[in-house]
């Protein structure tokens, strides 16, 4: 298979680009590539093209960009709202969002969030090498960490937030017990008439952290109306499971795995 770059510069046939000290790195050391071999560089701007790697030195290299392979594409709108994580699991979110097709990653800090200081660089790094191996042409951008009342203070209200909220609202049972509890958010998702489809598909999906929202959380979440609580299924589900599940569903449903349509969120 032949090594995907992302460019972080205009592309255009017969233009060179630079190649980073870690892209060069990872042609010398890890594929072995040398120079004269083929590459594919690639933005969500211009799209994807062939490329013959000119020069590779110790801190930086140059590829000669050839003939578009792919022209842009529409991709859906989509932010993943995330309660970081531990490390692992907190990479492995980064991972699968941008492999399911996600185009904004945010950190939102809850009261039970337990995270040690996020390296938004780290992330944003992780990110690129995601969409380099899936084969997107765009990477989707890592925010800096926004708690979560600012967070929804600041939101606009012509985008719709799925809230994954597993809880229930009976206290005197464990998770909340039944009352209260959401719909399925296929059952959300896949609402058919206008004015539904108009109020529930989202612009962002919300997961939450290890232990759930807050009861005071979860009330704010849903007192506002661009917010459609939705539950994930009768299990307890880890917070990086419940991003994929979520992603997956949301994908199936209105994204773009239908018949490869891609839709506006």
């Amino acid at each position: 298979m032949t090594p995907r770059l992302y460019i972080d510069a205009t592309l255009a046939t017969e233009n060179a680009v630079a190649l980073s000290q870690t892209q060069v790195h990872y042609l010398k050391n890890v594929l072995r590539k040398e120079e004269g071999s083929e590459v594919l560089v690639f933005n969500g701007n211009e799209g994807e093209f062939s490329a013959k790697l000119v020069e590779l030195k110790k801190r930086g290299g140059l590829a000669a960009v050839g003939p578009r392979t792919r022209a842009p594409e529409k991709e859906p709108d989509l932010t993943l709202l995330f309660a970081p994580v531990k490390r692992g699991p907190l990479e492995m979110i980064i991972q699968k969002a941008t492999e399911l097709g996600v185009s904004r990653l945010a950190p939102v800090l809850t009261e039970r969030t337990v995270a040690p200081k996020l390296n938004i660089e780290r992330l944003q790094a992780i990110a690129i090498e995601a969409a380099e191996q899936c084969g997107r042409l765009s990477v989707p951008s890592v925010d800096k960490p926004i708690k979560l009342g600012a967070l929804i203070d600041a939101w606009p209200q012509d985008r719709r937030i799925i809230f994954c909220d597993e809880a229930g609202d009976d206290e005197t049972k464990e998770w909340g017990g039944q009352d209260g509890r959401a719909a399925p958010i296929l059952e959300t998702l896949n609402r058919t008439d206008s004015k539904a489809q108009q109020d529930v598909v989202p612009g962002a999906l919300l997961t939450g952290p290890e232990g759930g929202f807050s009861p005071a959380e979860r009330a704010m979440l849903r007192a506002n109306s661009f917010v459609a609580p939705v539950t994930l299924g009768p299990r307890i589900l880890r917070a990086d499971t419940a991003v994929i599940a979520a992603l997956a569903l949301w994908q199936s449903a209105v994204g773009d795995w239908r018949d490869g349509v891609v839709t506006d969120a």
